[in-house]
């Protein structure tokens, strides 16, 4: 039996639906048209070029190539004209008491560093930089503000910076208490009960999307009973704003406050959110913050913002690889996130990552790559990853952990009762007390049982002397070394075994001839000074620039 054919669908249609779609789509190309004629849109001619015939080819090239990049020069070099002239019109609107012969002095302090340290940077360490940097923001401030992480406030002070600042005489020092949403209530009440015996202490929580004003009230009008995204919120941005204006009104002179403290602490972000603009750069990476910026908070106040302090490598693992900024680099990433599970509970870290109980970081790393998918080919964990994710995560904004203040409260040296007392003087510490006990009762921190447990190591030690910087590459490369002499010691005791073996079984062929015997010490001696020879060379060609990034 036959198939029926099956018949395609016609493409037929009546003539009155053709005519109209053939309208439609002349219609739409005459409108085209008009347009396309109302814009003067023409089709670019292509360059021809210099022909291949034309005589001085190559100098017509060149002489268009350097045309080329003196016209972007000039541009560029309008660009930064048009924008320096715009800041000093802010810095005039923002405070109009100030002359032009005063702002310059403050453009040649503030601004002049810069050029100097792009002409320096590539001959000068960045470390150097960071310190002169520094130096300058504290020299330039009446009031220094030290932002500390909440979640280990005593790990973020640095003895040294604080030393330095109690000894510049009139200045002010404040501590800033910030990521305070990610450690439990019980714990900040506690570390703010500790701090604020010693110095003016301010519970803060800075926004990580600060946006412009206008768009702000843009947003409330709109949506009035929308609650806004918890990273918009900020608190603690009121007392600190008292605090600030009543120690002015105290002077009764414009002041400037630096503000400093180790990387990712926060610093931008406190700025940004204090002026309620993106005024200063801030992102997950440490160290984004190279050098000094001056932003006017209003006629009398002006913040500076400063780089991070430079930590010491005399300080233990677990401070290195918290609060460096190239210690991932530095430092394996096994070692740094190891480092810092040896300080963390491990109930707790168990309870958070949701793996089961480890004997060591290996095994707990293993675990943790096969939890989150991180394989490598072959289905091989990708244990050097989940040390990488560790370490991101506990220098972040968004893991919650706490550490216990200590149970006795012991001033450090450089702190007696007279500093104390002329640090808390000309503030009004009454109303700062109750601006933080508002701002503790409005932000929600997580509950104990959902954080975890950290032991501090202490204060962390920091470096503000360029000398200090000179003398500790020296000192790390003499260690080297004498690991270095050491292996070639151990090498060469070695070398010395396998040459006697050699020499033993020389001496028993020495009884069948002597003819042979000559001819096995002379082969011994070649071999023993090859060996030697390719042992040094191998260390003098290490580089150890390479250990210093």
């Amino acid at each position: 039996m036959k198939r029926p054919k099956l018949k395609k669908a016609s493409k037929r249609m009546t003539c009155h639906k053709r005519y109209k779609i053939q309208k439609k789509v002349r219609e739409h190309h005459r409108k085209l048209r008009k347009e396309a004629k109302k814009r003067g849109h023409k089709k670019p001619r292509k360059d021809p070029g210099v022909p291949n015939s034309a005589p001085f080819k190559e100098a017509l090239l060149r002489e268009a190539e350097l045309r080329k990049e003196r016209l972007e020069e000039l541009k560029q070099q309008q660009k930064l004209d048009r924008q320096k002239e715009l800041e000093k019109k802010r810095k005039l609107e923002t405070n109009p008491d100030i002359k032009p012969s005063n702002v310059e002095p403050m453009e040649k302090e503030f601004g002049l560093c810069k050029t100097e340290n792009k002409a320096k940077s590539g001959k000068q360490n960045s470390k150097k930089l960071y310190c002169q940097e520094l130096k300058k923001v504290i020299e330039a401030s009446d009031v220094v503000l030290e932002v500390l992480d909440a979640r280990d406030p005593l790990g973020c002070r640095c003895p040294q910076v604080e030393e330095a600042i109690v000894q510049s005489g009139q200045k002010k020092l404040v501590l800033i208490l910030n990521k305070s949403d990610l450690v439990p209530k019980e714990n900040l009440e506690s570390w703010l009960n500790y701090l604020k015996k010693e110095l003016p202490t301010v519970v803060f929580r800075a926004s990580t999307k600060p946006k412009d004003k206008g768009k702000i009230t843009k947003r409330v009008k709109a949506k009035k009973n929308a609650a806004p995204f918890r990273s918009e919120v900020c608190f603690g941005k009121e007392g600190l704003w008292k605090l600030l204006g009543g120690f002015q009104e105290t002077c009764s002179k414009a002041i400037r406050v630096g503000v400093i403290g180790f990387p990712n602490v926060g610093k931008s972000s406190i700025i940004n959110s204090l002026k309620q603009e993106q005024m200063c750069n801030v992102g997950v990476s440490m160290g984004l913050t190279r050098s000094m910026q001056v932003v006017p908070l209003d006629k009398q106040i002006t913040i500076i913002d400063s780089p991070s302090f430079i930590v010491s490598p005399l300080n233990s693992s677990s401070a290195l690889a918290l609060r460096s900024p190239a210690s991932i680099e530095v430092v394996k990433p096994m070692e740094a996130a190891s480092a810092i599970l040896s300080q963390a509970d491990a109930r707790q870290v168990v309870l958070k990552y949701t793996v089961p109980g480890y004997r060591n970081s290996l095994e707990f790393f293993t675990m943790l790559a096969q939890r989150r998918g991180m394989h490598q080919k072959g289905g091989i964990p990708n244990v050097e990853g989940a040390a990488k994710l560790l370490w991101s995560e506990w220098t972040g904004a968004s893991l919650a952990y706490y550490c216990h203040p200590p149970t006795s409260w012991t001033p450090p040296p450089y702190f007696n009762e007279s500093v104390v007392v002329d640090m808390k003087s000309g503030f009004n510490l009454e109303e700062l007390e109750k601006n933080n006990a508002q701002s503790i009762r409005a932000i929600k921190g997580p509950h104990l049982a959902n954080s975890i447990l950290f032991q501090s190591s202490g204060l962390t030690n920091g470096i503000i002397e360029e000398k200090d910087i000179h003398e500790e590459l020296p000192k790390r490369k003499e260690r080297k070394q004498e690991e270095r002499e050491d292996d070639k010691d151990s090498d060469q005791e070695i070398v010395d075994e396998e040459v006697d073996e050699n020499s033993s079984g020389m001496f028993a062929a020495e009884e069948t001839g002597e003819a042979l015997s000559e001819e096995t010490t002379a082969g011994e001696q070649s071999t023993r000074s090859f060996i030697l020879d390719k042992i040094i060379e191998e260390d003098d060609a290490y580089d150890f620039s390479t250990d210093y990034v």
